[in-house]
């Protein structure tokens, strides 16, 4: 084989070597292959790789982590709602961090909760509790998972039962049935703890009968519920909901008082919608309005609705009947359903999530300072508020009451400044004498 040289052939300079022809392009700096030579194999030595010692790999056993529904119930009377906020503490912020704690969740997930695919069936307001709470995510699912995590949590949360489910499963678009308990004695007009040794229970048969048809007529169906929500103008798209269940339960007697649950079943709610309603159902119940305002808050006017507290607001149950119609029987899915957890449910709901609803209306009173101001509600459309009408008599004595009060504190104000002696002294009426053109008269009569 020829050795290095350089040749010129047609007015073009080839570099050859031993490893083969390159062709000199004629621009300064840049060389163009222009072909390989047969290289013998004598002449080239064999390259050989030196043998390099490869780290075993960090054990991931998150790798086997499979999408899960989680069921989980909680009272949420010291959290500030479902999803989280690092500022104030909230459900999913404990649920997230007993998950990482007990091996369920890389430390990753647990600050970026969108690897882990997570999903939660619906928000809550501040205080709001849940007995059938789903979240959907990715986790490593085990035989002691469900008890290792429950370790972690307090004891206002329980992880109920752990199911696998299907890759695409979807929280949203599902029907959600919240439960309302509140003291029987606001549908009766009387205040909670009026006559506690009764013998027969106040709500009777056909309070709750009438109550039932009451709303079962007018708030059960499809309806543009701007009006029990904030930031929805009328007959906005996003407004339409459809309920398909109202109705008062039987009543039960816990702490020496009567409550009755209110079962709510609906597509889906918007902000304030449930508590809007209770507070709508009350005030009919009690007359302060008839059902012909119901109808009306249908309309375009704005009806001034009461909203009711959020603290017996509780989550019952997320129905997903299409999912388990799909899913539940096909041998690699469980159908969402939970009727085996329905003993443990029913003991948290009793003896968790009522007991802390009762005791804190025992010693904040939300529900009754709500009723105190409840007739003061006018039901009237808001830009008609300015028009002449005929006033509540309890709203307008209230209104007189402060006026009174108002009055009454100018009134004692003044005398007070006259007692310690701020105002016009002696010698300043007499510098306005002197001053005043017309100050003669009342110079003499300050004199005498």
């Amino acid at each position: 084989m020829s050795g290095w040289g350089l040749r010129i052939l047609n007015g073009t300079s080839t570099w050859r070597s031993p490893l083969g022809s390159f062709l000199l392009h004629p621009r300064p700096g840049l060389i163009r292959l222009r072909a390989l030579a047969t290289i013998m194999s004598d002449e080239v030595s064999p390259i050989v790789k030196s043998p390099v010692e490869e780290e075993p790999k960090a054990e991931y056993p998150w790798r086997k982590a499979k999408k899960v529904a989680c069921l989980v119930s909680f009272s949420g009377i010291n959290y500030y709602g479902m999803q989280r906020n690092p500022s104030c503490p909230t459900i999913e912020e404990e649920l997230l961090r007993a998950f990482r704690d007990a091996g369920a969740i890389p430390s990753e997930w647990y600050d970026n909760m969108q690897k882990s695919f997570f999903q939660r069936a619906s928000r809550t307001d501040k205080g709001v509790s849940a007995i059938k709470m789903i979240i959907s995510l990715k986790m490593l699912h085990e035989n002691d998972t469900l008890t290792k995590v429950n370790a972690e949590l307090p004891p206002a949360i329980r992880l109920q039962g752990v199911k696998r489910s299907d890759q695409e499963f979807q929280l949203e678009s599902q029907l959600r049935c919240p439960d309302v308990p509140l003291p029987d004695a606001h549908f009766c007009g009387l205040s909670v703890g009026t006559d506690r040794d009764r013998a027969v229970p106040l709500l009777t048969w056909t309070t709750r009968s009438q109550m039932n048809k009451i709303v079962g007529t007018s708030l059960v169906g499809s309806h543009y519920y701007h009006n029990y929500t904030a930031g929805k103008l009328p007959m906005e798209p996003s407004s339409l909901r459809f309920i398909t269940e109202f109705e008062a339960g039987e009543p039960f007697e816990q702490s020496g008082l009567e409550f009755v649950v209110i079962k709510v079943k609906g597509q889906s709610f918007m902000l304030h919608q449930i508590r809007k309603m209770i507070g709508m159902m009350i005030s009919v119940m009690r007359g302060y309005t008839t059902e012909a305002t119901i109808e009306a808050t249908w309309a375009k006017d704005r009806i001034d609705i009461p909203r009711a507290p959020g603290l017996g607001l509780m989550l019952n149950e997320v129905h997903y009947e299409r999912y388990n119609k799909r899913f539940g029987s096909d041998g690699i899915h469980e159908a969402l359903t939970w009727d085996e957890l329905q003993d443990d449910l029913e003991s948290f709901k009793k003896d968790v999530i009522f007991a802390d609803i009762i005791q804190t209306e025992k010693e904040e009173r939300s529900m009754l300072d709500w009723m105190e101001n409840l007739p003061i509600h006018s039901f009237e459309p808001r830009h008609f508020e300015s028009v002449d009408s005929p006033r509540n008599p309890l709203r307008q004595a209230k209104g007189l009451v402060g006026k009174l009060n108002d009055k009454d504190a100018e009134e004692d104000e003044q005398l007070q400044k006259e007692q310690n002696g701020v105002g016009h002294d002696a010698d300043d009426v007499f510098e306005e004498a002197n001053t005043d053109p017309k100050g003669k008269e009342k110079c003499e009569v300050a004199e005498i």
